[in-house]
């Protein structure tokens, strides 16, 4: 899946839970969706947590 399809989804994940839940499902949605991708980008190599907590 690329990054266009990713983000189509991601957005329209939002829009579904701001329609239907309201403000604080489309908040929860976004705060997990971010947790997620960190988590990913981390598994997949592509973000180096250790860099980050030596500061």
């Amino acid at each position: 899946m690329n990054t266009a399809t990713t983000g189509l989804a991601a957005g329209m994940a939002l829009g579904f839970a701001g329609y239907f839940g309201g403000f604080w499902a489309f908040l929860l949605v976004l705060v997990l969706g971010a947790a997620g991708l960190v988590a990913g980008l981390a598994l997949q190599g592509d973000l180096d947590l250790r860099t980050r907590r030596q500061r």
